[in-house]
């Protein structure tokens, strides 16, 4: 602590780190130890689902790995997967683990240039894609990429071991299986186990190097830490739907914890809304990884039928209740409050069957608890979801530290907050606000092609500190609060500095906005572009009776604007005035990936943004005279 302030908190491991093994030992111990335990489940035609037990995921591991070395493939050699989230990209994972080689993931939404760049640098001698469409992707880069000798495709149909995994099956029948058990015990936790290309907001992604003891060091102790997920302390069996990418570390986390834990695990490829509804109904998880996208999208859903239904108050009613609900148990958590009172306790029960109910009902029925990561959730969602009966763990970190250096501790909430220290983990605060981190699951370094090793750059620190870039702060209790980012601060002609996250993620919350840039850098105040949420927009259409009205007016209607104007004098509650929004415009489109507006995991590139839209940025700043700013 300096000057009264926490600068640095330092969280002991619950679980000491392997000396010897790697993933790929995973599902082989468990063949062993609980072969009739029932650890995936895959979706089928018919829309049920069937459980994978222990013993014959270990089969399908081991026989895949056998296929994956008589095709050539040599210990370190990298394996490129794009597809989305699917059974056979876990049994990729560990099939390419257990052969001893590097898997490199792509995003299935990746484009020609981005996909080439990836196999460039990883030097990938095979790609496995999920479908046609990638395939032909990948294929018309085959010239630009000499070390590619293999491109398999996954097989079209659901629920089926066709395709690649049956043709690597059928290829490894005469590979021995000790080969396999050579490959495994050449790996230690010191080994690399994956190259995950960060999003890259600006330039090209850089492959972050991750060995097998990173993902030890973040699974073995996230799994003690949160004990009622991964263990399950009633007599339901934990599970978890896993829809977030496996692309990104976030989803590769979590499917690598399930395994180690033997949590059955399921997988959903389409996000969309519909079907991921579906999926959730037919596979009932007990628990979820989700971003705070999911979890407003189920609120504000929520809401929207509550409307249709005209009982709109009611909903919200019921929302103020579980938030209070939330805040009081939060407060008897930590000793600062008695908890809630009878009065509460009451109208809690009565709109558990009209409201709660269907917001679990939504997520499958089962669903206890939830792990939130990518940007912060914000203390009004958190706080309602813990009072529906879904306790929300939040967590932070990136692609360098193997997704979450930080997390919620159980029953011990802190709203708003991003957790504590991942146990291990060592959480600093620089001079100039930046969070940095230390740990057995900070990565050695970013990929070096002409080296095929790790070279550490200058976010690593003599002494092992990871510079995050983003800004942040510590309470007294080590509860981290992340405020901003480094290198998105903006900086007003008056000289105020303003952290646009807090802002953008606010306004993002409201059911008729999509995407929000905020923008105001050597300006006299700030501003902000809005898009509009499809969905949100639907509903808003049906409601308002504006159904036929051109999108090009619609941006312009009086009591759009006005809707949007209360989100921003709600977002603006969280600054000074200073900081606050004055203007802003609704755009026509929205922000998207294929523009270049977006990364892969939904992080905003700003300056492609500015570009595109530096006529309307313009715009916000006309008509002010010098030194004034709108009233």
């Amino acid at each position: 602590m300096v000057d009264g302030v926490v600068r640095e908190v330092v969280q002991p491991p619950l679980v000491p780190l392997p000396l010897e093994g790697s993933l790929a030992d995973i599902p082989f111990v468990n063949a062993a130890e609980a072969p009739e335990e029932a650890v995936l489940s895959r979706k089928q035609k018919d829309g049920s689902w069937a459980d994978v037990t222990a013993a014959e995921f270990g089969t399908e591991v081991l026989a895949t790995a056998k296929g994956l070395i008589a095709h050539g493939l040599r210990a370190g050699d990298r394996l490129a997967v794009m597809a989305r989230t699917t059974y056979e990209w876990t049994l990729l994972d560990f099939a390419a683990w257990a052969a001893g080689l590097v898997t490199v993931p792509i995003y299935p939404t990746a484009s020609a240039a981005q996909a080439r760049w990836i196999l460039q640098d990883s030097g990938a001698v095979a790609c496995a894609v999920e479908t046609v469409d990638q395939a032909r992707l990948v294929s018309a880069e085959r010239a630009a990429l000499p070390a590619l000798e293999h491109l398999w495709q996954f097989s079209a149909a659901s629920g089926t071991a066709g395709g690649m995994v049956g043709q690597l099956a059928t290829a490894g029948r005469e590979t021995p299986d000790d080969e396999v058990a050579a490959r495994r015990a050449l790996l230690g936790p010191s080994s690399i186990a994956t190259l995950c290309y960060t999003s890259g907001t600006t330039g090209r992604p850089k492959g972050c190097v991750l060995t097998h003891g990173n993902f030890f060091a973040e699974v073995d102790n996230a799994i003690e830490l949160l004990h009622p997920v991964f263990k399950s302390v009633s007599t339901e069996p934990a599970s978890t739907l896993l829809f977030l990418p496996l692309s990104h570390i976030f989803g590769r986390m979590v499917a690598v914890g399930c395994l180690r834990a033997r949590v059955r695990l399921g997988h959903a490829p389409s996000i969309d809304t519909e079907d991921l509804l579906a999926d959730l109904a037919g596979f009932r998880p007990t628990f979820l990884l989700a971003i705070p996208y999911v979890l407003e999208k189920v609120y504000n859903t929520g809401r929207a039928t509550a409307e249709k239904m005209g009982r709109a108050s009611s909903f919200d009613r019921a929302a103020n209740i579980a938030r209070r609900w939330g805040e009081a148990t939060e407060a008897q958590q930590h000793g600062t409050g008695k908890g809630p009172g009878a009065g509460l306790r009451a109208a809690r029960a009565l709109y558990d069957p009209l409201v709660y109910r269907r917001i679990r009902a939504a997520l499958g029925g089962k669903v206890r608890y939830a792990i939130c990561g990518g940007s912060p959730l914000g203390r009004r969602l958190a706080a309602f979801y813990a009072g529906a009966g879904i306790e929300v763990y939040e967590g932070y970190g990136l692609t360098e530290t193997t997704a979450a250096a930080t997390v919620t501790p159980p029953l011990k909430p802190r709203l708003g907050a991003v957790g504590r220290p991942l146990p291990g983990t060592s959480v600093r605060i620089a001079d100039d606000g930046e969070v940095l981190l230390r740990g057995g699951v900070v990565f050695g370094g970013y990929w070096d092609a002409a080296r095929s090793a790790a070279v550490p750059g200058p976010e690593l620190d003599a002494d092992g500190w990871f510079a995050t870039g983003d800004l942040g702060a510590l309470d007294e209790d080590g509860y981290l609060t992340i405020t901003g980012r480094k290198k998105e601060l903006i900086v007003t002609a008056g000289g105020k500095n303003v952290a646009p996250a807090p802002l953008e993620d606010r306004l993002r919350a409201h059911p008729l906005v999509g995407q929000c840039l905020v923008v105001g850098d050597d300006r006299p105040y700030i501003s902000a572009l809005i898009t509009l949420e499809p969905e949100g927009l639907l509903h808003w259409r049906q409601m308002h009776k504006k159904q036929g009205v051109p999108i090009g007016e619609l941006v312009a209607d009086r009591e759009l604007l006005a809707a949007i104007q209360h989100a921003v004098d709600d977002a603006n509650a969280l600054v000074s005035r200073a900081e606050s929004i004055r203007r802003f415009t609704v755009l026509p489109v929205d922000f998207t990936e294929a523009e270049g507006h977006l990364t892969p995991s939904m992080k905003l590139k700003r300056e492609a943004i500015a570009r595109a839209f530096g006529g309307e940025i313009e715009k916000l700043y006309e008509k002010t005279p010098p030194g004034s700013v709108p009233a």
